[in-house]
């Protein structure tokens, strides 16, 4: 006889668990978390492995040039490893469906929105956050964004720096279209678009003078 193991989400610290057969039986019980889970998981019993726990495994993760070795399960968003898990903070969490930009990172030198990759993707890769961000394009692009006041809130300020540095890293000399395009992806809730693009424009000249 087959049995289908489901959890559904009810709050942030707790699933729902039900065990079904056919004919449909179900038996309900509360599990306790101490963290959000994902949204809905099917299991099955030889994936259970005689439990109902998720399973978690050791992954090797390279930050900001420190090595992390952590045991989390894998589908884990990178996201939640780097903030909860680390305590790396600036990295925000914007909508956790890859729109606003707020969770980008570098992941092997290439801007990536952390809230929708999983831990287990990236297990072995060189990821840089906005605390370990420096070189001579990113403390240019940290100057001129004090120069220029580009901050109102400050919520998506980690994204746009990140993704603005990784631009000029490319293209040191970007005209006012490159600009948007790159910085297309981070959403300003104060719409500090145009402010952006000065600072950009700045950064880039002092790299080059």
């Amino acid at each position: 006889m087959n049995y289908i193991f489901k959890l559904r989400i009810v709050s942030d610290s707790e699933v729902d668990l039900s065990l079904s057969t056919p004919p449909p039986k179900t038996v309900k019980n509360v599990v306790k978390s101490s963290k959000p889970v994902r949204k809905s998981l099917d299991f099955y019993p030889s994936h259970l492995a005689q439990t109902i726990s998720l399973k978690q495994t050791m992954m090797t993760l390279k930050i900001n040039g420190q090595t992390h070795q952590l045991d989390v399960e894998p589908d884990t968003p990178l996201l939640w490893v780097i903030r909860e898990h680390l305590g790396l903070t600036g990295t925000k969490y914007g909508c956790g469906i890859a729109e606003c930009g707020n969770c980008t990172v570098l992941i092997d030198g290439e801007p990536s929105l952390s809230c929708t990759i999983a831990v287990a993707d990236v297990d072995g890769h060189e990821i840089t956050t906005i605390e370990g961000l420096n070189g001579k394009y990113a403390e240019s692009v940290r100057k001129a964004w004090l120069e220029e006041d580009v901050p109102q809130c400050g919520y998506c300020q980690s994204g746009q720096i990140i993704t603005a540095t990784s631009l000029l890293t490319e293209n040191p000399d970007p005209n006012n279209k490159e600009i948007d395009e790159a910085m297309s992806g981070i959403l300003c809730r104060c719409g500090t678009y145009p402010t952006i693009r000065r600072a950009i424009r700045k950064a880039a000249k002092e790299v080059q003078s």
